[in-house]
């Protein structure tokens, strides 16, 4: 069984930062793509930003150059700096993450999300 347990969400003026965290665990063999999505009420789930296993990221236009996505291999852990919130950012915030793991003697990939964090940006 895997798990991606997110923490750092809250509330916070427009402007100020948070930073999110999600750690994976269970029987993972090895962990690829690592990302930050969102949903606001009412609309759809959206990617925020996205690193792969070797570090190279990839963000949403609506936050390039605020947020800064990173992880550390060792910990399993993928973290989402965010500068300057908007109201706009408001929305409850999941991790996924693409990884392997054994399924008997087969390696077998697979993807999971975590549970969400709210994030609350107050005007």
């Amino acid at each position: 069984q895997v798990q991606l347990v997110e923490s750092g969400g809250g509330l916070v003026q427009a402007g100020g930062s948070l930073r999110l965290s999600c750690a994976a665990s269970g029987s993972i063999f090895s962990i690829n793509a690592m990302g930050w999505y969102r949903q606001a009420p009412g609309k759809q789930r959206e990617l925020v930003a996205v690193i792969s296993s070797g570090g190279s990221t990839n963000y949403a236009d609506s936050v390039k150059g605020r947020s800064t996505i990173s992880r550390d291999n060792a910990k399993n852990t993928v973290y989402l700096q965010m500068n300057d919130l908007k109201p706009e950012d408001t929305a409850v915030y999941y991790c996924h993450a693409v990884f392997e793991k054994y399924s008997g003697s087969y390696l077998i990939s697979y993807e999971d999300w975590g549970q969400g964090t709210q994030v609350t940006v107050s005007s």
